[in-house]
């Protein structure tokens, strides 16, 4: 089935936690990609690094115990003949796999996976490999304590568990402290590994001669034997697994090239198959050693121990005393620190392999590391160093089938075209289980274990290791051959083409070469070997038929009877499983525990079929039992593996649904996002119309307003020409107010308006909002009715402006809407929050409009006549929302309205409000400079005339260059500048001014560009203040005062102004209402009457016709003071 890098669907959900889980599983740094094949971007070192790294694992002092023990078994010529064959053998097998790993930086796992065994099927390689690892780990750490029972008087209990459990920090780090470590030991290592032989070479040469002599054990111990031989040469074959610890280093070098050829070539053979060269020295020279302990008289129990063999050696060297007993302590420390570094790091290694995939899950390679030494240590405390014959020569034969296999794939298979010429390791594209490696091993196995146990006679007895590897050799090409290489690959592998370096996976989302990635359909993208190996959710939908039950099922369905379900086939498959694997555990336990009460209850063990009666029968009912107990806990186990299978398909299936539910919220979600970006988009197209019109708008605003204040200071005009200046002045201000509403919303709306708190005297607002309404709802004859409940705090935190304008707003309407009747405010402050409740008696509103009502520009039919823009509502309620308050509507048609408001007002400390000083003629101190900087002729002219009166030396420029260039020359106190410039924008202007002159002057932006009036802009300009277009005078000479810091002189008092009791309040509130409604034409005639009154009317008449020229503000100020003292008295 061929494969494109198109994305599939994913039909599996990547959770937050499976990616963290998989990421700290690949955490490289303690990990040693246990898991996966070592890229090529890891492999830095020389060759030479990797080669040393390896070849340390030659230390190890098993190798003079296991030629120690054959020699005195079988003779100097058996023995002799065993090592030189056996040698030859290991060599020439470990060759294509010490290249092979090499040259594709796989571990022995991963080789194995792809020489014929499949993805299952190298699990039990794992654990013979395993198996190897721990086992020479026991011997090695047996061997260790003996050196410390020796050197320390340490007991051998105690020296198991301090040699085991101090190589474990060793190895958590890896292969780069290993590596330290071999380079490190060496030199020291080789020095003491040789001084013994050299010592006698010089003393007494004759002794090799002698060694020769040695007969050992058997009768025929000097001569010759078949049956010698063979036992000797099966003890020695079980090193053949040594191979896999060698490539667990050689998997690290780097890439071949022409340059480093004959290096990479050297380090290869030295460090991969030539470990062999000095392993049989290294077991020539451990039957040497013994037989110098045998010399001097040294107890045959304790020859076979390394550290009495090397002892007699260092005698030789070192004299006796303790300087021997110290070189050989030193020596056999090292040699085991060196070894059993190696052992630990490839037992972790396959331990790893075996459980990952067994499980899909992996606690780090650290956690079999302890379980690897776990294990060295029961089979110490078991005795495994003297049952070292009987245990090796079992495990020989199943190390030999297994590298038999792999050899026959790669050199036989491999280049007959049996199998694919790659190694293929990924599971993504293996079948579970390969019957060429996997079979060709369990057959071979299973016979050679045969002629080993004397089944087919004693003849072959001899021969079971060559048995093992010539059966393995010849089945692995025949099974590929007769399978026609059907179970190598499951399917084909994606081509990601030589332009992917690297590819990230969809799982863990690292980075990896392509040669770790596969396609994977159950998660719709590319995933690394290493995830692909931990997922066990997806139930391998990539590669069907793949299965090991699937590959099993067809075969037992052959031997069952016909109406056998295939979910019974299954479980029985299944079952199968589990039980050979238990009863392999269970038997080679009791084996190794058998072997060894054999050993103690015979001087010399025989053969098992030799074993004492009682013993073979108590083994036997042990063996029974467990084996009954396994039956059942294997069908136990299968039952629950069914159960997990089936709620894993029910809930696989609830994903499904669940993710197609998924799909359709997110079509959903998409086409909601297109609609609110259409929105969106429309709203803005709005907001930039309403700004462009409010400057464009505004600029010829700010010239009618700017003339009609300066026309109104001059005392030369008539009150018939300064009433009509007056009309043009509350006209454009009108104008402005609709600009300033429509800018308004459309700030709201996009976020941009921002509240301006500051300290509000709570009480005394109320009462001017009250003395702006009251007369206009006496006015039409309502009556008007405001409540205060409770106690109000004396300064609140609010923005004067915007509570003003809600309360304008919804008072206005009421008075507007309402004919007949009452208006009433109600007021409770309560924890902070104030309730502010506006009800009428007007038309009322149906229910219908109750949310329709709040939108811009929509009126009722019933007040279609009533003027008004249908904007106020609507920015009633924003300006509510942006106070964090909440806005309630009850009303029906013919009842009324009420309005109802919560706001957030925190009361504060009391503040006094600084007053707005009025009839401006000056100012104290030097005269001060100002530039103006504006396109426009007319603006400038404003400018000037409103402040060249009060002393300011008033300078002009039309340009951004010109504003620099004046600003240069006239070093000027305060630059106005506007916003939108020919050459350049006022805000870049600003920021030049600050940066090229040392004294900067101080700048303040005059522009209709309200938009952009923001603290963020003003910060980043560094300028000092912004008034909006048209501006009152009053905002304006504010912020020149802020700016430069100045105090205002004011104007002299004509004449004493008349007190405050002498205006009656019925005329205050009949001004203060036709101010508030805006009728200014009658404000000014009814200002004019009072002309024509009683003299103290007539002053008041004067003095309030000059405070409507200046500012409708001021005075509105000056009627509500005058009610308050009325309401005083």
């Amino acid at each position: 089935m061929s494969e494109t890098i198109e994305a599939a669907r994913p039909v599996q959900r990547i959770s937050k936690i499976r990616r963290d889980y998989n990421r700290w599983v690949a955490d490289e740094s303690l990990e040693d990609y246990a898991l996966r094949f070592a890229p090529r971007s890891f492999r830095k070192w020389s060759a030479f690094r990797v080669a040393n790294t390896a070849f340390g694992a030659v230390s190890f002092l098993a190798l003079e115990a296991i030629g120690a023990a054959i020699t005195l078994s079988y003779g100097f010529t058996n023995a002799m003949w065993a090592i030189g064959v056996v040698g030859l053998v290991i060599f020439l097998t470990g060759l294509p796999i010490a290249y092979r790993a090499a040259r594709h930086g796989l571990d022995m796992d991963l080789l194995t996976r792809g020489a014929g065994f499949g993805y299952l099927g190298s699990t039990l390689t794992s654990l013979i490999y395993a198996g190897f690892t721990f086992i020479f780990f026991a011997l090695e750490a047996a061997i260790m304590a003996q050196a410390l029972e020796l050197w320390f008087g340490m007991p051998r209990p105690i020296g198991y568990l301090v040699s085991a459990l101090a190589v474990i920090p060793l190895v958590m780090h890896g292969i780069t402290l290993i590596s330290r470590l071999q380079l490190w030991t060496q030199p020291l290592w080789l020095v003491l590994l040789a001084l013994p032989f050299v010592a006698v070479a010089l003393k007494d040469p004759g002794a090799f001669v002698r060694f020769g002599s040695l007969n050992g054990r058997s009768e025929d111990g000097s001569d010759f034997s078949w049956a010698a031989f063979g036992a000797a040469a099966t003890v020695a074959a079980s090193l053949i697994a040594q191979i896999g610890e060698q490539v667990d280093f050689l998997r690290f070098m780097p890439e071949p090239t022409p340059r480093n050829r004959v290096r990479w070539w050297l380090a290869v053979i030295v460090a991969g198959p030539g470990w062999i060269l000095l392993g049989a020295a290294k077991m020539v020279g451990g039957a040497f050693l013994a037989f110098l302990a045998l010399q001097h008289e040294v107890p045959i129990a304790r020859v076979l121990e390394p550290t009495t063999m090397y002892l007699a050696g260092f005698e030789y060297a070192l004299g006796p005393g303790m300087l021997a007993i110290a070189a050989t302590g030193v020596f056999v420390i090292v040699s085991q620190v060196k070894i059993n570094v190696t052992n630990a790091y490839a037992g972790s290694l396959a331990w790893s392999n075996f459980f990952a995939r067994l499980t899909h899950s992996h606690p780090g390679r650290v956690v079999w590391l302890v379980f690897n030494v776990l294990i060295s240590m029961l089979l110490m405390a078991m005795g495994v160093f003297e049952a070292l014959e009987q245990v090796l020569g079992l495990y020989a034969h199943l190390a030999v089938a297994w590298v038999g296999a792999i050899v026959g794939d790669l050199t036989i298979s491999k280049p007959l075209g049996l199998s694919p010429r790659q190694i293929e390791f990924r599971r993504a594209y293996l079948y579970d289980i390969n019957p060429s490696g996997f079979g060709a091993m369990l057959v071979a196995s299973a016979l050679s274990v045969g002629v080993y146990l004397g089944l087919f006679g004693d003849t072959l007895r001899p021969a079971s290791a060559a048995i093992a590897l010539g059966a393995s050799l010849c089945l692995a090409p025949m099974i590929a051959a007769v399978t026609r290489r059907r179970f190598f690959m499951a399917r084909t592998p994606a081509d990601f083409g030589a332009r992917h370096a690297t590819l990230r996976c969809v799982v863990c989302r690292n980075r990896f070469e392509a040669d770790d990635m596969a396609r994977c359909p159950a998660y719709g993208g590319v995933i690394c070997s290493l995830c692909c190996t931990l997922d066990a959710r997806c139930g391998d939908r990539c590669k069907p038929g793949a299965r090991m039950h699937e590959q099993i099922a067809p075969l037992l369905a052959r031997l069952l009877p016909g109406q056998t379900t295939p979910t019974m086939v299954r479980r029985i498959g299944l079952y199968l499983l589990v039980l050979g694997g238990m009863v392999t555990v269970i038997g080679s336990t009791l084996w190794l525990l058998h072997a060894q009460e054999a050993l103690r209850a015979h001087a010399t063990p025989a053969v098992p079929a030799a074993l004492d009666p009682h013993l073979d029968a108590l083994f036997l009912k042990v063996f029974a039992a467990l084996l009954m107990l396994a039956a059942v806990a294997s069908w136990w186990l299968v039952l629950v593996n069914e159960t997990r299978h089936v709620a894993q398909q029910e809930s696989e299936r609830q994903n499904q649904l669940l993710m197609r539910e998924i799909d359709a919220h997110r079509h959903t979600d998409a086409l909601l996002q297109a609609a609110k970006e259409t929105a969106e988009s429309a709203n803005l197209a709005k907001s930039r119309f309403l700004t462009g019109m409010s400057h464009e708008m505004r600029s010829p605003l700010n010239s009618i307003l700017g003339y009609s204040q300066v026309l109104l200071r001059q005392d030369r005009l008539g009150a018939e020409e300064r009433a009509a200046i007056g009309t043009i002045r509350r006209s454009g201000e009108h104008l402005g107010s609709l600009v300033d509403g429509l800018l308004e919303l459309s700030r709201i709306e996009a976020g941009k308006l921002r509240l301006e708190r500051e300290p509000l005297d709570l009480a005394d607002f109320l009462a001017q909002i009250r003395r702006m309404f009251e007369p206009q709802a006496q006015e039409k004859g309502l009556a008007f009715h405001f409540e205060i409940e409770g106690r109000l705090p004396p300064w609140v935190n609010a923005d004067p402006k915007r509570l003003r304008q809600i309360l304008i707003n919804l008072l206005g309407n009421a008075v507007k809407f309402t004919r007949h009747g009452a208006v009433r405010v109600r007021v409770r402050y309560l924890r902070e929050i104030a309730h502010i409740e506006v009800a009428d008696t007007g038309i009322g509103i149906a229910a219908a409009d109750h949310q329709r009502i709040f939108q811009p520009f929509e009126r009722l039919p019933s007040g279609a006549a009533i003027e008004g823009t249908g904007l106020g509502l609507t920015i009633t309620r924003l300006l509510v929302d942006l106070m964090g308050g909440d806005l309630r509507l009850d009303s029906a048609p013919g009842t009324g309205s009420r309005f109802t408001i919560r706001l957030y007002l925190p009361a504060i400390d009391g503040y006094v409000s600084p007053t707005a000083g009025t009839g401006i003629t000056g100012y104290q101190g030097r005269r001060q400079t100002v530039l103006v900087v504006d396109d426009e002729p007319a603006h400038r002219a404003v400018l000037r005339q409103t402040l060249a009166p009060l002393g300011f030396d008033v300078y002009e420029a039309e340009t951004g260059a010109g504003c620099l260039a004046c600003a240069g020359s006239l070093q000027p106190d305060l630059v106005l500048l506007d916003v939108n410039l020919p050459d350049a924008a006022g805000w870049d202007v600003a920021g030049r001014l600050r940066g090229q002159h040392a004294h900067a002057p101080r700048i303040v932006m005059v522009s209709a560009n309200v938009h952009e009036n923001t603290a963020a802009a003003r910060t980043a300009a560094g300028v000092n203040g912004f008034v909006a277009k048209p501006f009152a005078e009053t905002d304006l000479l504010e912020a020149i005062r802020d700016a430069l810091g100045l105090t205002w002189t004011l104007a002299p008092v004509a004449s004493p102004e008349p007190p405050l009791a002498d205006l009656p309040a019925d005329v205050a509130r009949e001004l203060l209402a036709l101010s508030a409604r805006g009728h200014h034409r009658a404000l000014v005639a009814r200002l004019a009457e009072m002309a024509d009154e009683s003299d103290a009317l007539a002053a008041w008449g004067r003095r309030l016709a000059s405070l409507q020229a200046r500012d409708s503000r001021m005075l509105r100020d000056t009627l509500m003071e005058v009610l308050n003292a009325a309401a005083r008295r």
